[in-house]
């Protein structure tokens, strides 16, 4: 297998020389641990305050991992990846919202995006939160909720309630049937994630007749998901419809410990790293043994999984631009994995968020968190792009801007 992550020339076409050192300089300064905890606690209230901060974030964290502040503003960013042969994946980043109209405003924006991902050629998914359709104290209630399991619960308001978010996330899947495109719905707080995981098996039973639409998102980082990625497999293959899975290690490892620690129960985390690199690698490895009802997006920037998936699949003879097969980096990381990837004919895709500046700081926030907690990310992403910019001047073959740039 030819596949690399070592080649910067590969990794990085799509950059001038500009971009490049500007991605450099951001990196470095997520290198300092105590940078990013203080800029990640201000940004937010200063945001609030009216400040003129707009300017730096617009050119810094929010051009390096952000598509646009509205969904036409995407486009630039879609076609030169498209030129690149990788894929988008949508991301309406509006999060943390409260009350019904909020919700349905969210609702008809995930369907408008939908709409145009149908009219281009290299958008297949969108990706949705259900925090974005539905209260926290909602989820919250009913997570906690035991009798909701046997479908009794004692509030006829709340259950009113859930029948709305249900409603919206038949509307959105509908659509995305309608449209041919996959609707990637984002893990939760585990002290959210049961209802959540209920919304997605209804809807997958509903839509994923014969392809998958909806895909749920399994975090290995929570020792108990391998097992819960097998018992939807069992669910699925009784039901009779496509296990749409999305693979992840995780997003709120810090939140969920201290709650843990706070509330007195067993955390729900891995141990350590290597658990989750364990339970990660087996449930790649599961989902490739078993396409014949379950479409899998791996959506990693750790190389070795994506080697490991990579290997698997043409040891076990699935065409590397098989339909149920996906890969998946956030835009602006591991562009050394997206894009060498795409190059050996993967399906390869960048997860792209979109919305106002004011609106997306709570993901900003967590990719700069990311930076700094993930073992060795910064210093991998500063490696590669320091050399690249040493190959560019000893070959003396700057990359520059377009004209439509």
């Amino acid at each position: 297998m030819n596949l690399s992550f070592e080649n910067t020339e590969n990794a990085f076409a799509h950059l001038t020389d500009k971009e490049l050192k500007n991605a450099r300089f951001l990196f470095q300064s997520m290198s300092y641990p105590w940078l990013v905890q203080m800029g990640t606690r201000l940004t937010p209230f200063i945001m609030r305050t009216g400040l003129p901060v707009h300017g730096l974030i617009r050119k810094t964290l929010f051009k390096q991992f952000v598509g646009g502040e509205t969904l036409e503003n995407t486009e630039p960013v879609t076609q030169k990846l498209h030129s690149f042969g990788v894929e988008v994946i949508l991301d309406y980043g509006v999060e943390g919202k409260e009350g019904e109209d909020s919700f349905d405003t969210a609702t008809e924006e995930f369907m408008r995006v939908i709409r145009y991902a149908s009219t281009q050629t290299n958008i297949p998914f969108i990706s949705i939160k259900v925090t974005g359709l539905a209260r926290f104290g909602l989820l919250q209630s009913l997570n906690e909720a035991p009798r909701l399991r046997s479908g009794i619960h004692d509030h006829e308001w709340e259950l009113d309630e859930w029948d709305r978010v249900r409603d919206r996330m038949y509307a959105i899947c509908e659509l995305a049937a309608e449209k041919k495109i996959g609707v990637l719905i984002d893990a939760e707080e585990s002290w959210i994630q049961d209802p959540v995981d209920r919304l997605c098996m209804e809807m997958m039973q509903q839509f994923n007749t014969t392809e998958a639409v909806v895909y749920n998102t399994v975090q290995l980082y929570r020792h108990d998901r391998l097992s819960f990625l097998k018992m939807s497999h069992r669910i699925a293959k009784e039901k009779g419809f496509v296990l749409g899975v999305k693979l992840v290690r995780g997003a709120y490892m810090e939140k969920e410990r201290a709650r843990a620690l706070e509330k007195g129960y067993d955390s729900p985390i891995q141990p350590d790293k290597a658990s989750s690199d364990r339970d990660f690698n087996a449930a790649v490895q599961f989902c490739l043994e078993n396409l014949g009802d379950i479409a899998v997006v791996v959506a990693s920037h750790n190389e070795n999984s994506n080697q490991l998936a990579a290997a698997t699949m043409d040891r076990l003879g699935i065409a590397r631009n098989y339909s149920r097969v996906h890969f998946s980096q956030l835009y602006g990381m591991s562009d050394h994995i997206t894009f060498n990837m795409a190059r050996e004919g993967f399906r390869v895709s960048k997860y792209l968020p979109f919305g106002p500046i004011r609106e997306v700081i709570p993901y900003l926030m967590r990719r700069a968190q990311e930076n700094t907690s993930v073992s060795g990310q910064t210093g991998r992403e500063l490696t590669l792009i320091q050399r690249e910019l040493q190959r560019r001047k000893k070959s003396n073959s700057p990359v520059l801007p377009t004209a439509a740039e």
